[in-house]
C-alpha cells in the first residue's frame, strides 16, 4: 500500500504539471473534441488542423488520466483488503474525483478553454492531491485528532492553509489574463494583467508573514516544525521564481517551474495542516 499511495500523489501532481505542459505549447485544443479527441477518433490522426504534436501533447494529458484513475482504483483495493477502514473514505473521493476530473476536462474543451473551467480543472487537482497527500501521510499506521491543547495553533494552521489556497486560486486568476492560455484563440480574463499579479504577489507575501507567525508559536509539534522549515524553503524559491518569471516576461520553463513549485508549495502545507490536526494513534 505505500508504494500505491506514493504512485497515487506523484500521479496526481505529473497530472497538474502535464497540464501545465498542455497550456504552455498552446495545445489545450490538440484534441478539440471530447470524449474523441478528434470526431470520429479517440486517437490523434495526420493531418489534424490543430497540428499533430499539439495532439499528441493533449492526448498524453487524457492518458495520464487513465493511469491516475487505476492508480486510485488499485489504491482503494489495497486499503480494503488491509482491513483500514480510516482510509476508505480518503481513497473513495479520488476516484469519484477523478472522474469529476473528466467532467470539467471535457467542460474545458468544449467551452473553448473558457479560463474559469480551467481554473476549476486545476483547483480541483489541488483538492485531489491534499486527499492523496493524506493518504500517503497514514499510510503506515491509523492516526488520531489531537488533543484540545492543540486549539490555538489548529486555528493559526487553519488559516494558514486557507491563505496557501487562496495564493494558489489568485495564480489561476493571473494565468486565466496572462498570455499562455493554451491556445491562440483561447477567450482570456478580463483583468489588467499588472493589477491581478499584484493581487496573486500580495496573497503570497501575507501568506508568508501567516507562515512566520505560525512558526513563532512556542508549543509546535517537531514535525509541524520540520515541514514548516521545508515549507520556508520552498516558497522563498518559488516566489523567486514568480519574480523572474514576471520580470522576464513569463518563458515557458520558467512559468512551468512556478507551476511545479505551486505543487509542491501546496503539498507542504497540507503536511503541516495534517501534522498540527492529527497524530499517530
Amino acid at each position: 500500500m505505500p508504494a500505491l499511495t506514493g504512485l497515487l500523489l506523484f500521479l496526481q501532481g505529473a497530472l497538474v504539471v502535464t497540464g501545465g505542459a498542455v497550456r504552455l505549447t498552446g495545445s489545450g485544443l490538440g484534441c478539440p473534441t471530447w470524449p474523441e479527441c478528434t470526431p470520429g477518433s479517440y486517437l490523434p490522426v495526420d493531418g489534424q488542423v490543430e497540428g499533430t504534436l499539439h495532439s499528441w501533447i493533449e492526448f498524453g494529458n487524457r492518458l495520464l488520466t487513465f493511469a491516475l484513475f487505476f492508480a486510485a482504483v488499485a489504491t482503494l483495493f489495497a486499503i480494503i483488503r488491509s482491513g483500514r477502514r480510516d482510509l476508505r473514505f480518503l481513497a473513495a473521493t479520488q476516484i469519484l474525483g477523478i472522474l469529476g476530473q473528466g467532467v470539467l476536462g471535457g467542460i474545458t474543451v468544449l467551452t473553448d478553454l473558457n479560463p474559469l473551467s480551467v481554473a476549476s480543472h486545476f483547483l480541483l487537482s489541488t483538492i485531489l492531491i491534499a486527499a492523496a497527500t493524506s493518504l500517503h501521510s497514514r499510510r503506515r499506521q491509523p492516526h488520531v485528532r489531537t488533543s484540545s491543547t492543540q486549539v490555538r495553533i489548529s486555528r493559526v494552521s487553519f488559516f494558514h492553509i486557507l491563505s496557501a489556497f487562496v495564493a494558489i486560486a489568485m495564480g489561476t486568476l493571473v494565468t486565466g489574463t496572462g498570455p499562455h492560455a493554451g491556445d491562440l484563440d483561447a477567450p482570456r480574463l478580463n483583468f489588467s494583467i499588472t493589477t491581478i499579479t499584484r493581487f496573486h504577489s500580495a496573497s503570497v507575501w501575507i501568506l508568508i508573514l501567516l507562515s512566520i507567525y505560525f512558526y513563532r508559536s512556542p508549543d509546535l509539534r517537531f514535525e509541524t516544525r520540520r515541514w514548516l522549515h521545508i515549507f520556508f524553503f520552498i516558497t522563498v524559491l518559488q516566489g523567486a521564481i514568480g519574480y523572474i518569471q514576471y520580470f522576464l516576461g513569463v518563458p515557458e520553463l520558467l512559468v512551468a517551474a512556478h507551476l511545479l513549485g505551486s505543487v509542491l508549495v501546496w503539498i507542504a502545507a497540507w503536511r503541516i495542516r495534517i501534522s498540527v490536526v492529527r497524530k499517530p494513534a
